[in-house]
């Protein structure tokens, strides 16, 4: 059994967003990712999920998709740190950069960069049967892009919920409550 849950300050951090811990476990959970899985990450950042990915999927491989060069970077200085090799990281503008990629049993999207439906457009041509999209939507219209979609094209069964983390600081003898961005996670399964 595969155990997530990589602590954020593990992971090299710079100016590039970073998928939380908590919303990470939950997320990748929903990847439902096997030893041999074959997965997308697209809008990789730092590399945090891409790296779990791969340590869970050990003989498969990641795609990293990353158009922010400073993100290109961390995310291998986060593989050296964490001595992943079966990621292969993409500089390029999601969705370019799929064209010659192998069929996916899983694709993570998190940022587009405004090119959301062109993404999920090329994904539900680059995924498996029965494999699974995870989408997670901190913006409003990113949501609505996705569910638009997805009552389009009847390719997928699909469900989503909302995630609101909060984490306790301490603050001398006290405890402060610092919520977290909220995340919408939509799970897609080709059927």
């Amino acid at each position: 059994m595969v155990s997530f849950g990589i602590f954020d300050d593990e992971f090299i951090r710079g100016n590039v967003p970073m998928t939380k811990r908590e919303v990470r476990i939950l997320t990748l959970n929903e990847g439902k990712i096997n030893d041999n899985s074959i997965i997308y990450d697209i809008g990789a950042g730092t590399g945090s999920l891409s790296i779990e990915a791969a340590l869970a999927a050990k003989n498969g491989k990641v795609y990293a998709i990353e158009k922010n060069i400073e993100g290109v970077n961390l995310i291998k200085q986060n593989c050296e740190k964490f001595n992943v090799k079966n990621i292969e990281i993409i500089n390029k503008i999601a969705p370019d950069g799929t064209d010659n990629l192998p069929v996916a049993d899983c694709i993570f999207i998190g940022g587009s960069g405004g090119n959301l439906t062109e993404i999920l457009s090329v994904s539900q041509k680059k995924i498996k049967l029965s494999g699974r999209i995870i989408i997670n939507a901190i913006t409003i219209e990113s949501l609505n892009t996705s569910f638009e979609f997805l009552r389009e094209n009847k390719d997928f069964k699909y469900y989503s919920f909302e995630v609101f983390v909060s984490r306790y600081n301490p603050i001398g003898n006290y405890h402060l409550k610092k919520a977290e961005n909220p995340i919408s996670i939509i799970v897609c399964e080709k059927i």
